[in-house]
């Protein structure tokens, strides 16, 4: 019985891995037809939805090391999609805010950006996509409590 959870527990890691990577390939293929990369386009998406945001939270939010953001901010900031703005009660925190050029960049990418993903995962019905969320939710929690 070991030996076949083992087995299963490799398969599974095996397909989770190639299908993160088929995926991470077609929507890293997508921005770069955009001009952008993954990174860029996760602070552009977060600031699009959910406004301007501490440059020291950023890499929380998108997963990100907080050394690389300082990178990343300046890059888009040369494009004029956003811009940096000074917290006017703490001196110590500056907000990156999107501009009305990124805005509209996103509002015009975003749509297109979820077809895609409609499109990528449409070989699950919707049932199919209910039980995989549900099952990589469960997984996803349960490694948290692991300790090594």
């Amino acid at each position: 019985m070991k030996s076949e959870e083992l087995t299963q527990s490799l398969k599974l890691f095996i397909v989770l891995s190639r299908a993160n990577k088929a995926i991470h390939e077609c929507t890293t293929q997508f921005f770069q037809a955009k001009g952008l990369n993954p990174t860029e386009f996760a602070v552009l998406e977060l600031l699009f939805h959910k406004g301007s945001q501490p440059l020291q939270k950023i890499g929380n939010k998108i997963l990100l090391a907080s050394g690389s953001i300082t990178y990343v901010i300046d890059k888009l900031e040369k494009r004029g999609f956003i811009h940096r703005v000074n917290c006017p009660t703490d001196r110590r925190v500056t907000f990156a805010e999107i501009t009305a050029e990124g805005e509209e960049f996103m509002s015009e990418l975003f749509p297109e950006h979820e077809n895609q993903l409609v499109d990528i995962m449409k070989a699950l019905d919707s049932d199919e996509k209910d039980q995989a969320i549900h099952l990589l939710k469960k997984l996803g929690l349960s490694i948290k409590d692991l300790s090594y």
